[in-house]
């Protein structure tokens, strides 16, 4: 037989938290169809791997890629860390189902202008990805805040028992048309007011899908704790797995409680299917929210509506000569974005570490001076954290990229090097992997990634892009909770 792709001498690292062994491997119509010695076998391309580690294609768990997958869909940031499937919908905050009746409310704004939101149902957007031929796999979750927006007059409040029906039969109508599930971002103004019975009722939708439920906790400074436990009685309510988006201590007054935070997440696991997500850096990135101004650690500013040339400048410098206190600059600034040094290393360390955290980027490709997590979170956990540092195994650092990801997510047939299964792959060089962008020059593609298939294509090779575009959308496919077992 005849196969598409032979890619020989491999170290292949499967993604299910098992040390590599040497193989080659065959790909044909998009799948592997053989690991092991195949010095007999032919191929239209082969490749020699050399020894370098084949991997699952990464899972980018986490993302606001919702609308740029459309509008760019080389996705080169993602695809030149070795992404090959993004989750988007992340914080409450989606592209569809959408209705704009005025500007993108914080933090919708995220996504672009009112001009890129422009899919009133999930379907709609669901065709507009499989329309753009992206490059790289997309599925999606529905955003809180996003249904608000639609049924809403005043977000800062919570929803009336006939919003809260309308919200349930959009999301109802966006899970059977392929949707994950619901996504909130409870800590942004725009979602605060809604009640915790608001989010109940809207997670009933869940049940009969067996969809998840993932959350921006209302609180990631000194209430987490009680964030946390809200999320839980949420998802215990839905009967729905829950997934905390980039859990995270945050502010200083907040550093050192990881073992807590942890805790919590271990106890509520004994009983109800949960996880987390986080990203490997000890600053985050959001819109510029006045309740997380402070003097205690560093804001720098990536993008303001009315100030564009204070992008990439430190919020107290700003203030400093505007002559103005720090909170009052910041008001001035906004809209506007910001990265917050606001965490501890070591807090970081033990969420990424943890058997129940996966890796998402949480990029956000709009900004004009991105945090370097949107070209090199993937690269980072792998050379810095599992190679420099040894917080784990390679092999760990890779099931927490793609088969952990994958079960979480239900993303039949990926995730996992096995006979069968799509062909996402990742061929990289475990001695020189590493991530290159960081806060002074963040858009640069890491270094040793050698190559990059998805659904059997290979799309990027040494460094470069080749404009083959191959990805697809993903559908929820049966009961998510499975993935937690």
């Amino acid at each position: 037989m005849m196969y598409d792709t032979l890619i020989r001498n491999a170290l292949v690292i499967d993604g299910s938290n098992s040390p590599g062994y040497p193989a080659d491997v065959a790909i044909r119509n998009g799948r592997i169809e053989r690991i092991g010695d195949l010095q007999d076998a032919r191929a239209t391309e082969e490749i020699d791997a050399a020894g370098r580690v084949l991997a699952p294609g990464f899972i980018d768990v986490h993302t606001h890629d919702d609308t740029v997958v459309i509008r760019q869909p080389q996705m080169l940031p993602k695809l030149s860390q070795g992404v090959t499937t993004v989750i988007v919908g992340n914080c409450g905050i989606s592209a569809s189902p959408v209705r704009l009746r005025r500007d993108p409310p914080d933090p919708m704004n995220l996504l672009g202008s009112a001009a890129s939101s422009v899919y009133p149902t999930f379907g709609d957007y669901r065709a507009a990805v499989e329309a753009a031929n992206t490059t790289l796999n997309v599925a999606a979750l529905v955003g809180h805040t996003a249904l608000r927006s639609n049924h809403l007059d005043d977000l800062f409040r919570t929803a009336t028992p006939d919003e809260i029906a309308a919200m349930r039969e959009q999301l109802r109508e966006s899970l059977e048309a392929g949707a994950l599930g619901l996504s909130t971002g409870l800590a942004y103004a725009s979602a605060f007011s809604a009640s915790t019975d608001e989010v109940m009722q809207l997670t009933e939708e869940l049940t009969a899908f067996g969809a998840v439920y993932t959350t921006h906790l209302r609180s990631e400074f000194e209430p987490v704790l009680d964030a946390m436990d809200e999320a839980f009685q949420i998802g215990r309510h839905a009967q729905s797995p829950v997934i905390i988006s980039h859990l995270k201590c945050a502010g200083a007054g907040n550093w050192g409680r990881s073992p807590q935070l942890l805790a919590s997440l271990e106890q509520a696991a004994k009983t109800h299917p949960v996880g987390c997500d986080c990203y490997p850096y000890a600053a985050s990135s959001s819109t510029l929210g006045l309740k997380q101004v402070t003097d205690a650690h560093r804001i720098s500013i990536t993008w303001s509506t009315p100030h564009p040339q204070m992008g990439g400048r430190d919020l107290m410098d700003i203030a400093a000569e505007w002559n103005l206190p720090l909170l009052e600059a910041a008001r001035q600034l906004q809209p506007a974005g910001a990265v917050y040094y606001g965490m501890d290393e070591a807090d970081v360390r033990r969420i990424l570490a943890h058997p129940l955290s996966m890796v998402g980027s949480d990029g956000l490709p709009e900004d004009p001076f991105p945090h370097p997590r949107l070209w090199g979170a993937f690269p980072r956990v792998l050379g810095h954290f599992s190679r420099d540092v040894g917080l784990f195994p390679l092999h760990t650092a890779v099931h927490k990229m793609t088969g952990l990801s994958a079960a979480r997510f239900g993303l039949k047939q990926r995730g996992e090097i096995r006979e069968g299964h799509w062909t996402d792959l990742v061929l990289f060089d475990p001695a020189t992997i590493r991530d290159v962008a960081d806060f002074n020059d963040p858009q640069r593609a890491a270094e040793g990634i050698d190559g990059v298939w998805v659904n059997g294509v290979l799309s990027y090779q040494d460094g470069q892009a080749n404009g083959r575009r191959e990805g697809r959308f993903l559908a929820r496919e049966g009961d998510l909770s499975a993935g937690f077992a």
